[in-house]
């Protein structure tokens, strides 16, 4: 079959590689029938994430047909049209009983992302996304294993197109998600950092669920407009706003938001110190965003992160936390938790996840469209990637 495998930083290769084939009872086999490029695996393309080998098949937002079904599988059976979660979660263990799929015990050989790590297990297995999660081969292919499938996938009813659900692997519910946590209600005033994918579906759901004003912080002028027009968020451009935060601070009778979501991540653009930190490996992560979250938002606020982080970050500022007594939330998203609610919401129309597409490429073009995500061409918000049989 035809994937996109990773060789190095900004080198990944549309390539033949062999066909997966049921390993566990529980497997599933996939044709995969659209898959996306998240922020990610801009991390990974970027060089960022250890734990990367050679050939790698990569992504994890994906769905598609059942073609074959592993002798335990009893929740789905071939010719279902799927989406997938992008944490591999077993459904059994004390994690995944108690809903917090993202953590799932038994499904991560590798060693997880913790530093100060003891003897506690790895979290979940991720599809795509390097050997410290497991190693597993991603969906930006013609046919994936998908694993522990009597937890993982959702079956879609008929009707809605592949654009309409995909989401629901990861950005939909990782939005979603980060507005929980952020305890989102009607009348709340929010601060979203970061206007790529995730950001945008936290503004959507935070939308749905009745928040009066959201300030969206972000420097490419074109994610800000469309946010605006979309989701009626108000723009915060930090290459014109040098302090968004004060500037939030000012227009919220200079007491802050009720909670402000950090949907950028440890590669935010920090300071001129932290990229030399970073550059040197004295430093896992930037914390410039988390220090403008915890700066606009008021007393008793929350932050809630979705972003990625790894390892320590300088000048985190956790005595301004403790002082205006903010909580924190975050963490990987426990997919298979919000999925079925999600799905609802996009059968009444209350959600529009697809709105955000402005790429569809076929899969020999995957590595075109991580270079159009990657340096922001053509007003790239999301690509989507559609397997097909390939010209010999």
């Amino acid at each position: 079959m035809k994937a996109l495998t990773y060789h190095s930083a900004k080198d990944v290769r549309v390539e033949t590689v062999p066909d997966p084939i049921i390993q566990e009872p529980e497997d599933i086999i996939l044709r995969v029938t659209a898959t996306a490029i998240c922020g990610s695996d801009l991390h990974i393309y970027r060089g960022k994430i250890p734990g990367m080998k050679a050939g790698d098949v990569l992504g994890h937002e994906f769905m598609g047909v059942v073609e074959e079904v592993g002798p335990a599988v009893t929740c789905i059976s071939p010719g279902e049209r799927v989406v997938v979660p992008f944490t591999i979660s077993c459904g059994d263990c004390f994690f995944c009983n108690a809903r917090l799929f993202a953590a799932c015990e038994t499904t991560n050989p590798g060693r997880g992302a913790i530093l100060n790590k003891k003897n506690v297990r790895s979290g979940a297995g991720m599809f795509g996304y390097s050997h410290l999660y497991g190693g597993y081969p991603g969906g930006q292919a013609e046919f994936v294993r998908v694993p522990k499938a009597n937890t993982g996938p959702l079956t879609i009813p008929a009707g809605l197109a592949d654009e309409q659900v995909l989401f629901l692997s990861d950005i939909l519910p990782t939005g979603y998600q980060a507005v929980l946590n952020a305890r989102v209600e009607e009348g709340s005033h929010i601060a979203i950092f970061g206007a790529g994918p995730v950001g945008l579906m936290a503004a959507a759901c935070a939308r749905m669920l009745g928040a009066e004003r959201i300030f969206m912080v972000d420097h490419h002028a074109y994610r800000l407009e469309f946010a605006r027009q979309t989701y009626d968020v108000i723009p915060i451009n930090f290459d014109e706003i040098e302090d968004p935060a004060e500037f939030i601070v000012e227009q919220t009778d200079f007491r802050g938001v009720d909670a402000s979501i950090d949907a950028v991540g440890f590669e935010a653009k920090g300071s001129a110190l932290e990229t030399v930190l970073t550059d040197l490996k004295l430093e896992g992560s930037s914390g410039k965003v988390l220090r403008q979250a915890i700066a606009a938002t008021r007393r008793g606020g929350v932050i809630s992160v979705p972003g990625v982080y790894a390892g320590f970050i300088h000048g985190f500022l956790f005595g301004d936390a403790f002082e205006k007594g903010l909580s924190f939330a975050s963490g990987q998203t426990h997919t298979q938790q919000h999925m079925p609610q999600l799905l609802e919401h996009i059968l009444r129309g209350e959600l529009r996840p697809e709105v955000i597409v402005t790429h569809r490429l076929p899969l020999h073009e995957a590595a075109r469209g991580y270079e159009l995500f990657e340096q922001k061409l053509e007003d790239c918000r999301k690509v989507i990637l559609t397997p097909e049989l390939l010209p010999a």
